[in-house]
């Protein structure tokens, strides 16, 4: 055989046990849930802004990030709900590099997925306690989702993920809104033919069970731009694009038509400083036309304490060592100037 069975890891359960979610803050994610769910349903106007590190490789950073934010989040939270990034699994295109905190606790030691189970727990635990948010992830292993799926109030199906069907049947049983994001080709149609599945009760194996979902109506569109044949970045992020999705929700059977920018990734053609210039003209598309403002729920920006982004090993607290993010001071004054637009 090819596999090498090294250890068998803990279940969901055993590891929820040993790292419980306390009660208050299992109370506060389900407000929590609760206002996003309204957004999301057009019961709220408030806007989502999901923000924080392309990974979250280091406890102390992120958790010190986290809890900044929340400090603008007490000014903003009449207009806003700002959703830290948490990301505990970095895809990445040829298989090389850093892959998250489940894989690696220490980025420059080798992986330990037992202890990298636990320090992704500890951490998205810790970042609640301390900054009363809850947050979101990606998720890139659907066999993982129970070890946070008391813990996460968002979760985002990545653009080489979508199109798998694992993905979408997992997401039909979560209760808690799911990003589909766009295919790295940019075909809307895969994207929505995604969030059809995931909004539609599926029977299917799951981590050795037969099981059964109800399907989940919070499952909405993530627009991350697209690559095409030639290697060039195609943003998606336009007015002309915004009108082309509503469109075709609109020659759709779903629920709750909503759509997410990501203002970074091939939107930004990966300059992160562009973020800024991006978001804001998403929002001036959305008081351009009400349709809109009423598809265009929310925006997602990579962002961290120090701008850009460094190799393994450098050093640089509160920097990225995946793709450049946002620094903090940039990122705060663009929270900021989307409340003024609210």
């Amino acid at each position: 055989m090819s596999f090498e069975f090294k250890q068998k890891l803990p279940t969901p359960d055993e590891i929820r046990e040993q790292y419980p979610l306390p009660a208050h803050l299992a109370e506060l994610k389900k407000q929590r849930d609760k206002e996003i769910r309204d957004v999301i349903t057009g019961r709220s106007n408030k806007f989502l802004v999901i923000i924080g590190p392309c990974s979250a490789d280091n406890e102390e950073a992120v958790c010190d990030y986290v809890s900044r934010l929340a400090k603008v989040n007490e000014k903003v939270k009449d207009k806003l709900i700002l959703i830290p990034r948490i990301y505990t699994n970095k895809p990445r295109t040829t298989g090389e590099g850093y892959k998250g905190i489940v894989h690696q606790p220490d980025p420059e030691k080798k992986p330990d997925f037992l202890a990298g189970l636990i320090a992704m727990r500890k951490m998205q635990i810790r970042a609640i306690e301390e900054s009363g948010l809850t947050a979101a992830d990606e998720m890139l292993y659907p066999e993982n989702w129970g070890y946070l799926s008391d813990i996460l109030s968002y979760v985002a199906i990545g653009a080489r993920s979508v199109e798998d069907q694992q993905h979408r049947m997992t997401v039909s049983g979560f209760d808690v809104p799911a990003g589909m994001k766009n295919p790295t080709s940019g075909d809307l149609t895969v994207m929505l033919n995604s969030v059809y599945a995931a909004q539609h009760p599926h029977s299917f194996i799951y981590r050795g069970w037969e099981v059964q979902t109800n399907g989940n109506d919070l499952a909405h569109t993530v627009l991350r731009g697209a690559t095409n044949k030639h290697g060039q970045n195609l943003p998606n992020y336009h007015y002309e694009d915004l009108n082309l999705l509503l469109n075709l929700y609109n020659e759709r059977d779903l629920k709750y038509p909503t759509t997410i920018i990501d203002a970074n990734h091939s939107n930004s053609g990966k300059q992160f400083e562009q973020q800024v210039r991006i978001v804001k003209e998403v929002m001036h598309s959305r008081k351009l036309n009400p349709d809109i403002h009423s598809l265009v729920k929310g925006v997602m920006i990579e962002s961290y304490i120090v701008a850009g982004s460094q190799k393994v090993g450098d050093g640089v607290y509160g920097k990225s060592i995946t793709d450049a993010c946002l620094g903090w001071d940039a990122s705060e004054k663009l929270i900021y100037d989307i409340a003024d637009y609210e």
